[in-house]
């Protein structure tokens, strides 16, 4: 279940406005744009603020799902927002596919090289992204690459925290609002596991079948033989039944699995990096 923000309306007025403050400061900017709910908020207030001189770009990527991408493209059509896409080739680099704890920052490292050559290219100087404040606590190695390459943070300059960016969003009419929180493939494979093209499809799968049985927010873990299926906690009760074994058993030993388990704790944003502790 969403949580919503008990901010004073005038109190998310006020950093919604230090936001735009934050953006006019620009002249164009390029937004890395995934379609979840902080990069598609950002991407709206930075069109809201410069119009055809904010430009949304995804990453076409193995890594990310293509359901996700449908829905990142059908975001920007609605609000009139500059969108496009670029290739990126991190499955070609050896130390993101040998997946140590420091992945997303190859995966970032090479996202924002291609954002500078874009923005080389059109001369556009500036390069944005979705971080928000309650991100920086977490272990996140793509904040060290977007500060190695000097792409800025409009979000926590702004002061705002996930469950504002959501409260604000529902107020402008964003459908991504509630939009259940979204890693890429990548970040379903165990550390020293290597990332293949292969093995993110396969978590895609599953993961695309399990929205279509109706649960909303859950994670494919790929362990070999074996998957590990985290489903939210306020879900867990309904695939907690025979039925529902039976259907999570056929369809995961269709894509490969020999061993399919149901994780107790159910779902919790970076699972993975509990080992790093």
């Amino acid at each position: 279940m969403t949580m919503l923000v008990e901010l004073s309306p005038a109190a998310l007025g006020e950093k919604q406005h230090k936001l735009f403050a934050v953006l006019g400061e620009f002249d164009r900017v390029m937004i890395a744009y995934s379609g979840g709910a902080d990069s598609a908020y950002l991407a709206w207030a930075a069109h809201h603020v410069l119009g055809e001189n904010a430009v949304a770009v995804t990453a076409d990527s193995a890594s990310m799902p293509e359901s996700h991408k449908r829905d990142a493209e059908a975001f920007v059509r609605r609000f009139g927002i500059a969108h496009e896409y670029i290739a990126t080739r991190e499955f070609e680099n050896p130390d993101y596919l040998k997946n140590d704890p420091n992945r997303c920052f190859h995966c970032k490292d090479e996202l924002f090289n291609r954002l500078e050559e874009l923005g080389r290219e059109r001369g556009i100087r500036h390069v944005i992204y979705g971080v928000n404040s309650d991100d920086l606590g977490d272990y996140r190695p793509g904040q060290t690459a977007a500060a190695q390459h000097g792409v800025k943070a409009p979000l926590v300059d702004a002061g705002l925290t996930k469950a504002e960016i959501r409260e604000l969003s529902r107020l402008a009419g964003l459908p991504t609002w509630d939009r259940p929180a979204s890693a890429c493939l990548s970040s379903r494979i165990p550390y020293g596991t290597p990332v293949t093209i292969q093995n993110v499809k396969t978590v895609e799968s599953g993961e695309e079948a399990l929205k279509a049985m109706g649960f909303r927010q859950f994670r494919v873990r790929y362990h070999g033989e074996l998957v590990r299926i985290e489903i939210a906690r306020e879900e867990l009760a309904s695939a907690l039944n025979l039925q529902m074994a039976g259907r999570f058993t056929e369809i995961f030993k269709r894509l490969g699995f020999n061993y399919v388990t149901l994780d107790l704790e159910g779902y919790r944003q970076g699972s993975l990096n509990e080992v790093l502790s």
